[in-house]
């Protein structure tokens, strides 16, 4: 049975232009533009490559449920995400391997979901052990690479994984990157303090981005060479940024973005913390962290080692267009069209609104001040998020 035709009007998130948008069993049919007034904007669906739960919810969580993944996807939609990468961050074996098999099985039993999840991206475990490059992830599961223990994941996730992070000067390192490019998955370098050789090895091997670059470092390193300079001057690696305000600051952000052009990234990190009330937190991850009132989370042993994000993307989003960074539009561009182009959705016409790809979209309004406030969300072709005051 086929599906009615549906119809939206908005303003191009990046000309401006009122566009009219058909689509018909969940695939855009027709964009065109049209001389019908539009007050509000439209987007493509954001793309959130490194999510590691929100709301309260927690992708990482030993007793991880499929109810809880869904409810996951229910937050993104709220704030724009319609496609996006859960991760499962250093752990135990065991806790790692319920994770990944509870997202893969949500997948396969609830269709909202199978459309939300790219795949799965695995942080950790093989990253460095020493302080301020591991992060806020707990020393006592810090491992070597494993091509073993990656295939119990890949089984388990049933070839869902798209995307590991690695720390490229760990024993066996390289040569687990270049399995990882023959598969077909994303090799990203990050909490790591490899020497810029170690790097330039790992883009050969087929390294293509960078984690949170900028994060998951030393507070205070030589200032030049060292691996963020090594990174972001590699012109082959897309990188992650996290625009929260906290992991960079604004100046930090905006020169990264400059630099990395058409392959710099924004991404969440968010935590479950994301949208919950300001205090002190007991985690399985990383034992004791405090979200401050500004949605600040750090160590409580180490303020300022940061442990993930409190930030939604779509905020992070807002931040660089109210800061000056980017138009919100380009802004926007740097979570649809530039993920999508990693993971080589856009083939599919992901991140973008054209005839062909998914109707993946989203309605907002813009403010003067460079915010905005997500107005309706469609995944697939249907409404899953609707504002209301």
């Amino acid at each position: 049975m086929r599906r009615i035709n549906k119809t939206w009007i908005g303003k191009h998130w990046l000309t401006g232009q009122a566009i009219m948008v058909t689509a018909q069993d969940g695939s855009v049919q027709t964009v065109q533009e049209t001389d019908q007034p539009a007050q509000r904007w439209i987007a493509p669906g954001l793309i959130d490559v490194q999510l590691n739960g929100i709301g309260g919810y927690d992708l990482n969580d030993t007793d991880l449920t499929i109810e809880t993944v869904k409810k996951v996807v229910e937050v993104l939609h709220r704030g724009g995400v319609t496609r996006f990468c859960p991760t499962v961050v250093t752990g135990s074996k065991e806790r790692m391997l319920h994770c990944i098999r509870t997202i893969a099985n949500a997948c396969d039993v609830d269709p909202k979901v199978a459309h939300a999840v790219i795949g799965i991206h695995v942080e950790g475990p093989f990253i460095a052990s020493e302080d301020g490059p591991r992060g806020a992830h707990n020393l006592k599961w810090v491992r070597d690479p494993d091509w073993e223990e990656f295939l119990e994941w890949h089984e388990a996730a049933q070839g869902r994984i798209c995307k590991v992070t690695l720390a490229p000067e760990k024993p066996g390192a390289i040569a687990f990157i270049e399995r990882l490019h023959q598969l077909g998955i994303v090799a990203s370098i990050g909490h790591t303090a490899a020497s810029e050789e170690h790097i330039q090895a790992a883009v050969r091997a087929g390294a293509t981005m960078s984690t949170h670059l900028g994060n998951g470092a030393h507070p205070y390193i030589k200032r030049h060479p060292n691996y963020i300079w090594a990174q972001l001057a590699e012109d082959r690696l897309w990188a992650g940024l996290i625009p929260d305000g906290f992991h960079l600051p604004m100046s930090t952000l905006k020169v990264m973005i400059r630099t990395k052009g058409s392959k710099a990234i924004l991404t969440s990190d968010a935590v479950n913390l994301a949208g919950m009330p300001p205090g002190r937190y007991t985690t399985h991850i990383n034992d004791d962290v405090i979200l401050e009132d500004n949605g600040f989370l750090h160590l409580a042993s180490t303020p300022d080692i940061l442990a993930g994000s409190a930030t939604p993307l779509h905020l992070g989003i807002q931040k660089v267009a109210v800061s000056g960074i980017a138009s919100l539009g380009e802004a926007i561009t740097m979570a649809t069209k530039h993920p999508a182009e990693l993971l080589g959705l856009d083939q599919e016409g992901i991140g973008t609104i054209q005839p062909g790809s998914p109707a993946d979209l989203i309605i907002y309004d813009q403010h003067p001040d460079g915010s905005w406030t997500i107005l309706v969300t469609v995944s697939n072709g249907e409404t899953v998020y609707e504002y209301s005051n």
